[in-house]
């Protein structure tokens, strides 16, 4: 579905499902270098069982038009116009990835439009290793390369999946490979500059879910868990075998998950 945000074409996926106003409503917040397809299997189910699902993508990815955001604190607010734009007054805030950082951050500055929390692959900080960052402003493909392998545990690169069909480090590959040009930089140095997530993250008042994937190289477990533990009300599920890649690795296992929550 398309909608404007300040004055940019913007789109997000509702799982092919029916929007109605008493519904309660899901927000899901892509990744780095992402959109909103990685969202696919947890907006056709909640669409599905009366929700009302928006799965944005930020300017520049995916089918928003615009230019990337810089930072956090700018992908947060551009949710918060997001919302207002299609009239969403609260939402369940789900994010993955340098998505869970702009759901921290959006959840503790925009309390009053944020339910529950859900983030997937989280830490904070999250540091970007210089040769990823390198790799990824000088647009070469050595960064597409570099964070999909270290996203899939050894599990995922062995190649099976428990949906037939999908092939996980290709499905990741091809992803990253659509992003335009300085996209995926952008994103990646965003989170890397994103410092005040743990003071931020104190200041949750909603239920919280953290999933986190016990093979994760790209936020580690520890991290994801000392997030959990800074937010008051926050409760974990660990995946195992699972990497960074969790939707793709463990999609049904993170929906079971987010069903608790949501």
């Amino acid at each position: 579905m398309y909608f404007q945000v300040n004055g940019h074409k913007s789109f997000c996926s509702i799982g092919t499902g029916k929007l109605q106003s008493e519904q309660p409503s899901v927000v899901f917040l892509h990744g780095a270098g992402m959109d909103h397809s990685v969202w696919v299997l947890p907006a056709r189910y909640f669409a599905r069982h009366g929700y009302n699902v928006y799965a944005l993508d930020y300017p520049a990815h995916g089918r928003s038009t615009g230019n990337p955001l810089t930072s956090i604190d700018a992908m947060a607010d551009w949710v918060s116009d997001a919302m207002d734009a299609l009239e969403v007054a609260t939402a369940a805030i789900v994010g993955h990835s340098m998505g869970s950082l702009v759901a921290l951050n959006f959840t503790a500055r925009y309390s009053t439009k944020s339910r529950v929390l859900a983030l997937l692959g989280t830490s904070t900080p999250m540091p970007v290793a210089d040769p990823l960052l390198d790799a990824a402003r000088d647009n070469h493909h050595d960064a597409i390369d570099m964070a999909n392998t270290w996203s899939h545990s050894n599990f995922a690169q062995m190649g099976g999946n428990e949906n037939p069909g999908m092939c996980m480090t290709m499905g990741g590959q091809r992803l990253l490979e659509r992003a335009a040009r300085d996209v995926f930089h952008s994103d990646l140095n965003a989170c890397n500059e994103f410092t005040n997530g743990a003071e931020l993250a104190k200041k949750i008042a909603v239920e919280t879910l953290v999933i986190v994937g016990n093979q994760d190289k790209m936020t580690a477990p520890i991290s994801a868990l000392q997030v959990a533990e800074s937010i008051p009300c926050s409760r974990t599920t660990r995946l195992d075998p699972c990497g960074h890649a969790m939707l793709a690795e463990q999609p049904n296992a993170v929906l079971d998950a987010l069903a608790t929550i949501v």
